[in-house]
This record gives C-alpha cells, structure tokens and sequence, in this order.
C-alpha cells in the first residue's frame, strides 16, 4: 500500500509563489501518472497537472504558465512549483497517483491566497 503525504501549503499574497512536494512512501518509478488536483469549497475536485512516466506534462488551461509539475524519482517524491498565484487558486490540493488499475490519494494541503 502506497502513501503520498504532502506538503508546502500555506497562505501567501497574490503573485507570489509556493512548491507543494508530494512523498511516497514507496518507489515512484512504476507509476503511470502523477499528478495534482485541487477542491475549492463548493467546487468539484479538479485536475491542475499531470505528469507520465515519461515525463509528459498537462496542465489545466487555468495555470498553464504559472504551475509547474516535476517529479524526483530517486526521492519518490513529486513537486508542483506555483508562481503568481492568484485569489482563485485557493483549495485544497491533493497529490495523485496512478499505477495501473490502482489509484492513490494524499490526504491534501491547504493553500490560501489573498488578494
């Protein structure tokens, strides 16, 4: 069984930025994607960035330019670096993996920006 613990959350200023890291507690190697989504209160959980094990990256069109998803496989750890961040990307941000049939989910962190 495959934990994901993130991190690096926090309230922060309009334009400025966080890295959220992501660890699992076992080899990230064998996964086919990783990836971040966010759950803004009242809103549905959606996909930020995803990235294969290839190292493909996708973005939702909302942070294109601004997010940066990266993956550390000797670390098994998966990062989303935030720049000008912005009032509406305040949510919780749940890191994802997914391995197959399997799917895993980190417990979030809370990102909060003011205006």
């Amino acid at each position: 069984q495959v934990q994901l613990v993130e991190s690096g959350g926090g309230l922060v200023q309009a334009g400025e930025s966080l890295r959220l890291s992501c660890a699992a507690s076992g080899s990230i190697f064998g996964f086919n994607y990783l990836g971040w989504y966010r759950q803004a209160p009242g809103k549905q959980r959606e996909l930020v960035a995803i990235i294969s094990s290839g190292g493909i990256n996708n973005y939702a069109d909302s942070v294109k330019g601004r997010f940066t998803i990266s993956r550390d496989n000797a670390k098994n750890t998966v990062y989303l670096q935030m720049n000008s961040l912005k009032p509406e990307d305040t949510a919780v941000y749940y890191c994802n993996a997914l391995a197959g049939p399997q799917v895993y989910w980190g417990q979030g962190t809370q990102v909060t920006v003011s205006s």
